[in-house]
């Protein structure tokens, strides 16, 4: 019963924004060019099923591949970071840095660097775009450590690793799954840019920007729709991750 009463609103907003959008363009008259009516996006969408869903699983293979990469990464240079003083100093200007790179730039210099039909550039960006929730969060997870905890581990002589896997990580766990939702999110929508800027036509960022060349605006709108989806799906599944590595929380929050 709870769950669903935290379901619903949501859900109740979702449905009342999409009549108000439907009756808008309709009685609205409003171009398709500008806004399509969501019952011309939902017939493109099920004509285009097949195509949405191929497409899907190629920018989805891409987003997994920079999120799975990005987030190891950032949870190694956390790690270090988190035993130095100096060097925790500097990476998170240096991360700072590298979360500014914005993706229009970075996308094109990729794709002249390796060849048009390789996936790689793609998966860089999203790496890159991935990394700095990760390593930012998993940091101050791994900082804000009970001086309680501390002394106590200190007290029984307790080593740098028998600390950091007994305190330290289980601590940084909550902070950790943070990053990743938010790197979840953003994976999605970086791998589906990359895709405007050349290399293999084939995932739903090419398939948006070639249906709206043609003017086929409820096509490219069910392509979104396409990526909103797959966005929520890597959410939810992260979500799900999350339960399974800290049920002891969910218990505390019921």
């Amino acid at each position: 019963m709870r769950t669903l009463l935290r379901v619903l609103p949501p859900v109740l907003t979702g449905i009342v924004a999409v009549v108000l959008w439907e009756l808008t363009v309709t009685l609205g008259r409003i171009a398709p060019f500008i806004l399509p009516a969501p019952s011309a996006i939902w017939r493109e969408l099920l004509v285009q099923r097949g195509n949405v869903a191929e497409a899907a699983l190629a920018s989805g293979a891409n987003a997994l591949a920079g999120l799975v990469a990005g987030s190891v990464l950032a949870i190694l240079a956390a790690l270090l970071a988190s035993r130095s003083r100096i060097l925790g100093e500097v990476s998170v200007p240096f991360a700072a840095v590298i979360n500014a790179l914005p993706i229009i730039a970075l996308a094109p210099i990729l794709n002249n660097m390796f060849e048009s039909t390789s996936s790689v550039p793609r998966r860089l960006v999203t790496a890159i775009v991935v990394f700095f929730p990760v390593f930012l969060n998993l940091l101050r997870g791994l900082r804000e450590v009970d001086p309680i905890h501390q002394e106590l581990m200190h007290a029984y002589a307790a080593g740098g690793w028998t600390f950091a896997r007994k305190v330290r990580l289980p601590g940084a766990l909550p902070h950790l799954f943070t990053g990743l939702r938010q790197a979840s999110s953003l994976a999605v929508i970086a791998a589906v840019v990359a895709e405007y800027f050349g290399g293999l036509q084939d995932g739903l960022g090419s398939r948006i920007t070639s249906a709206a060349a043609f003017t086929a605006y409820p096509r490219a709108w069910a392509f979104v729709v396409g990526a909103c989806l797959l966005g929520l799906t890597f959410y939810l599944v992260t979500l799900l991750l999350e339960r399974l590595a800290m049920p002891w929380r969910q218990r505390l929050i019921a």
